[in-house]
């Protein structure tokens, strides 16, 4: 019987690599519905190519559209997202959305006790407290990471507890300015900061790269899943993106998780543990690689992983204050509205401007604190 997949994020990187999959394995997996916040077109060819598949667009303008376009009914906005994660009918949710518009979705297909691939890192940073209570109270629901560094500390895990992990070691790229002198980033162009060097990502997740935010992220992100305390995660610069993450045990054993540069593997193992199936992908040639390098990462020229640390560890709305504002500040870049190093300035202006609040953290606080944060940083976008 085929396993009924929501796929939310369906027309970024990782909804393809995610279709792809599913047309690999189609006597395993079948698409239940598919969302995404505006594409009209990738919609409608999808809706072509899966004519059973329910539909969804954030956008609302854009879900009339696409609903003229494909005669059927398209579901829109927040509820829309809802909705399809909320049918009986669907067995697995791959959460592939940009952005702190994951974070909703995620929470009510934990509380229909759904298992979710979840590639929406901004789920567990906004919200990382509150997912692990809701996991507690909705035990058949289950997290499986994505992101191909979380992946693949989770199958170097391989269900082994806090208690035998002396660290996590998350590695980076580096992104194109991995070798840019600190004194040349004040000339750096959008065009320099899309031109990643290794992976091909929506221009959101590239210039998270650029920044280095993207680790930033993922240490929080890390954090919440597997139940390290932030001085126990590292981050490493490893330029050949070949080891996609690693785990040092207590016993001096450290263990690596080695692949292509290729989404689909990790999409595959999220959606399949604790099975392997094949998949067309390259294989690693040992030999051909001949070195693996790895350096410290330059906090002087990424200080978004510091400010992201700093949240990390102060907890309460830091984390979503932190989101929020690099959503907003990159956003701004990419229509060149503000410089490349505007972006840690505008993020740590906010930090500062929006204050903590008290009592117990909760969705409404953590939506609260988003909106702020986004007001904020759109006040510093102008004047910058």
């Amino acid at each position: 019987m085929c396993e009924q997949v929501c796929l939310l994020g369906a027309t970024g990187s990782i909804g393809d690599s995610a279709l792809d999959v599913i047309k690999q394995h189609k006597e395993r997996f079948s698409l239940h519905s598919a969302a995404a916040r505006g594409n009209v077109q990738k919609m409608a060819d999808i809706a072509k190519e899966y004519p059973n598949a329910k539909l969804a667009l954030f956008d609302k303008t854009s879900a009339l559209e696409l609903q003229k376009i494909t005669g059927k009914p398209v579901l829109a906005g927040m509820e829309g997202l809802l909705e399809l994660v909320s049918d009986s009918a669907c067995d697995l949710v791959v959460n592939g959305l940009t952005g702190s518009v994951g974070c909703e979705p995620t929470l009510k297909a934990i509380e229909r006790g759904k298992k979710i691939a979840l590639a929406n890192k901004e789920t567990l940073v906004m919200a990382g407290a509150i997912i692990k209570q809701a996991l507690e109270k909705n035990p058949k629901a289950q997290i499986m990471p994505v992101d191909s560094e979380h992946n693949a500390i989770f199958q170097c895990l391989a269900g082994r507890g806090e208690a035998e992990v002396e660290s996590l070691v998350i590695t980076a790229s580096g992104g194109p300015f991995r070798e840019l002198p600190v004194e040349k980033f004040s000339e750096i162009t959008l065009k320099d900061a899309l031109n990643h060097p290794v992976w091909s990502m929506g221009k959101k997740i590239t210039i998270d790269s650029a920044s280095m935010m993207n680790k930033g992220l993922e240490v929080i992100e890390a954090h919440f899943l597997f139940d390290i305390p932030y001085e126990r995660i590292k981050v490493v610069v490893h330029p050949q993106s070949m080891v996609h993450s690693l785990v040092q045990f207590i016993d001096g054993s450290l263990m690596a998780q080695l692949g292509a540069p290729d989404m689909r593997i990790p999409i595959l193992c999220a959606m399949t543990f604790p099975e392997r199936l094949h998949l067309e992908t390259k294989r690693l040639n040992l030999p051909e690689i001949q070195k693996l390098t790895f350096f410290e990462p330059d906090l002087k020229k990424f200080p978004c992983l510091s400010l992201a640390y700093e949240a990390g560890k102060a907890g309460g709305t830091r984390a979503a204050v932190l989101n929020a504002a690099n959503e907003i500040l990159v956003n701004a870049f990419i229509q060149e509205k503000i410089s490349f190093l505007d972006i840690p300035r505008g993020i740590e202006y906010c930090l500062e401007k929006i204050p903590e609040q008290s009592g117990e953290l909760n969705l409404e606080k953590v939506l609260l604190a988003d909106s702020a944060a986004r007001e904020e940083a759109c006040v510093f976008a102008r004047l910058g």
